[in-house]
């Protein structure tokens, strides 16, 4: 018998051994068509699901336990599933590509720093609406120490909103809410790391063996020292290593990024169930979309980097299984700020359906600094194809640090060294390169190595803040036109575009944040400052840079959500002949476009043959300025200038 062959067919028993121990326990309490539902979907889903567990988990002598107690969780959590979010997973399972539409458009902000609480959050979906939302990401709103928090990223308890904000109660009612205005909640599943006030650290603290094993603690340095032989230090200048001594215990505790998040020990089956639980329970919420987080370091191995391990995404996939069974119109979004051939391998339907496009973002800002297209193009060209029925996440920035992820062999191949690039860009977006436009700060910058990564508001790093401190016009209009360009981009290209909420009326650095004690060793907070609702008012000006900015989005927004072409993520990366001209095509739907844009804040030239062959046709019809071109002499760009063109003739 063939490995293929005897897992077939222990799947098979070991499902016919559980489902009756399941009924016995939950099918008297639910609705006969609601258990039948579970029931199909169990079916259907448990041969993967019973895979990657067995691999996980199957040397752990009461593996069935472990195996049918994840099993009744999730249908508990089925049971507990409100009847409209079951309508919801009938809707999703109907039309799995709903989020490939072209009128998807992400925004994302703090709920403290945008509105004040999640009742704020509420008043402003008509400001959503009028952006054109389809899809709201609320960064981290659970319960969270105070001070050191990592903004939210170390979580106290996944059930419970940090009450300054609100109460899960009110969290429900606003996904109910946005849900009605055709708005998808989206919240991050911080599943790498709690914090160690979180009620299992604390038990952990307080001598519990069980809760001990949730972690990774040692009683010596001894397996701190060899795991870290082979480990990277993650923020250099915070603190040395991956281990924290906590003298309560006397142990050393595993803790990644800061010494107040302990990083969950998925080698521990129970740790996994109560994990999806806890997603499950943010499902029942109403939450359509997770952002995973730290989806690269979640399985540990001695002898390795402890990043991407093949482990890691067997726990995301059979996290994704749990939610095709209990919550099917769940979707996973990764955040996997790694190697571009790393982050490729989190996204397919059935790891996560959504990803973060990292290496567009820091490549959008690379073409900016060099005026070049030629390393975005050879990236794009090759790496922006990813499975059917996925979507890439694009953005311009975030609420986190730019990173240069390119792959060295990319930059290689036309003729850039990747290390020396890296120290180029980190000069010119601190502004220390002579004749830079950018204003950011640098974030971890790493002595030993030179390593450093970029902070900063999208204008003052798209040149903004300069030119208006500088009180210098063309510099001014420069960064508007730079600000549109890229967002141009993310607009057109296929996947899901999204707004760090703030980019769009063109919000500068707040420097206040190094008054505050408790941000002033942290960077990123010069890009996470207040709304400034003066500045919002004045978005219907178009004299304004805030106005110019707003309504030059509003108008590409329009236009992506009313053209077939920006659905779905089929792109095709071509060459333009200039230079300094980024192109590609998008066609869906029956419609052609093909986008060009100019990085170079001098006018440009493409040859009308190159036009016509992409464009297929000899007249066409810019959708972004309503002109019609008939590319007598070849084609003329301005500075900074983009086109959506669709032949008319």
């Amino acid at each position: 018998m063939t490995d293929a062959m005897w897992l077939h067919r222990h799947t098979a028993r070991s499902l016919e051994r559980l489902l009756p121990r399941l009924e016995a326990r939950f099918a008297a309490q639910a609705d006969p068509a609601d258990w039948a539902a579970f029931r199909s979907r169990l079916e259907r889903h448990f041969p993967r699901l019973f895979r990657l567990l067995l691999h996980l988990y199957g040397s752990h002598y009461d593996f069935f336990y472990h195996l049918e107690e994840i099993l009744a969780s999730a249908a508990r959590a089925w049971l507990e599933r409100p009847a409209r979010l079951k309508a919801l997973d009938v809707q999703r399972e109907a039309d799995p590509d709903w989020f490939q539409s072209q009128r998807m458009l992400g925004g994302v902000c703090y709920v403290d720093l945008f509105a004040g609480n999640l009742e704020g959050i509420r008043a402003k979906i008509p400001y959503f609406q009028e952006l054109g939302l389809a899809y709201l990401h609320l960064m981290p709103l659970f319960a969270c120490p105070e001070g050191d928090n990592d903004g939210g990223y170390a979580v106290s308890s996944y059930r419970e909103v940090n009450p300054k904000l609100g109460t899960m109660a009110q969290l429900a009612a606003l996904a109910e809410d946005l849900r009605a205005a055709g708005i998808s909640l989206v919240l991050d599943f911080v599943f790498n790391h709690t914090s160690d006030e979180h009620e299992w650290a604390q038990r952990a603290l307080a001598g519990d063996p069980e809760y001990q094993e949730y972690y990774y603690m040692f009683p010596d340095r001894t397996m701190p020292d060899a795991y870290e032989k082979t480990l990277r230090e993650i923020f250099p200048d915070v603190r040395p290593g991956s281990f924290t001594y906590r003298p309560e215990i006397n142990r050393w505790v595993w803790t990644t990024f800061y010494s107040f998040q302990w990083d969950l020990n998925y080698s521990n089956p129970v740790v996994f169930r109560r994990m999806a639980e806890e997603m499950l329970f943010l499902a029942n919420q109403g939450v359509e979309v997770l952002r995973l987080d730290a989806v690269a370091f979640i399985w540990k191995q001695l002898g390795t980097s402890c990043e991407n391990l093949p482990e890691a995404h067997m726990i995301i996939q059979a996290f994704n299984a749990l939610a095709r069974i209990a919550a099917p119109a769940l979707l996973f979004k990764s955040e996997a700020i790694v190697h571009p051939d790393e982050v490729a391998r989190y996204i397919s339907p059935e790891e996560c359906q959504l990803s973060y496009n990292p290496l567009l973002m820091a490549l959008l800002w690379e073409t900016l600094a060099t005026r070049e297209v030629k390393l975005l193009h050879a990236s794009m060209r090759d790496r922006f194809r990813i499975s059917p029925g996925c979507a890439w996440v694009n953005y311009v920035r975030c609420h986190d640090d730019i990173g240069w992820t390119f792959d060295d062999g990319d930059a290689a191949r036309v003729g850039i060294n990747g290390f020396h690039h890296r120290q180029f860009l980190n000069a010119f977006y601190t502004g220390r390169f002579p004749g830079s436009f950018a204003r950011g700060l640098p974030f971890q910058e790493n002595p030993k190595t030179g390593d450093a990564r970029i902070s900063g508001t999208c204008a003052s790093l798209a040149g903004l803040e300069k030119g208006l401190r500088e009180q210098n016009p063309l510099e001014t209009d420069h960064a508007v036109r730079r600000i549109l360009l890229i967002h141009s981009v993310i607009l057109s290209m296929g996947g899901i575009p999204l707004i760090y909420l703030g980019d769009e009326v063109a919000t500068l650095n707040d420097y206040s944040y190094a008054n505050d004690p408790a941000k002033a060793a942290d960077s990123r907070w010069v890009h996470r400052p207040y709304a400034d609702w003066q500045r919002y008012q004045r978005r219907h000006d178009p004299t304004t840079v805030e106005g110019r900015v707003y309504q030059g989005l509003k108008r590409l927004i329009a236009l992506r959500q009313e053209n077939p072409a920006f659905a779905g993520h089929d792109t095709a990366v071509i060459e333009t002949g200039n230079p300094h001209v980024f192109g590609y095509v998008r066609q869906h739907g029956g419609q052609r476009v093909l986008a060009l844009a100019s990085f170079s804040e001098h006018p440009q030239t493409l040859a009308a043959s190159l036009v016509r062959i992409h464009g297929l046709g000899y007249i066409f019809q810019d959708l972004v300025t309503g002109r019609t071109l008939t590319l007598d002499g070849g084609l003329q760009l301005e500075p900074y200038q983009f086109l959506w063109l669709v032949a008319v003739g």
